[in-house]
């Protein structure tokens, strides 16, 4: 016979205890349908998607690619020189891509 050891463990006379009259009586808590939480708090933090974004202004500092990086031609992601896997007709393809 299969055993769930994920169930609990109970005595053949702990079984017998166990009536739904009594389970009733031993349950204490009780779902409130009230929620503690402000809607309109929760809903700042989510962006729908299509929201209308063109009053935001984003401040991004970009790089220049560096002497030791490379652009992988598959996957367009800037590299470290270690990562890369081969080179055909002067493009440099990185492991991930190869792998």
């Amino acid at each position: 016979m299969a055993t769930d050891y994920d169930a609990p463990r109970k005595a053949d006379d702990e079984l017998s205890e166990d009536s739904i009259e009594e389970l009733k009586t031993h349950r204490t808590d009780k779902q409130s349908a009230v929620v503690d939480e402000d809607e309109a708090d929760a809903a700042d933090g989510f962006e729908l998607p299509g929201a209308d974004l063109s009053g935001e202004e984003l401040l991004v500092r970009v790089l220049p690619a560096q002497a030791d990086e490379f652009t992988c031609a598959s996957c367009f992601l800037v590299r470290h020189r270690s990562q890369i896997a081969r080179e055909k007709n002067g493009l440099l393809y990185c492991k991930d891509c190869e792998g």
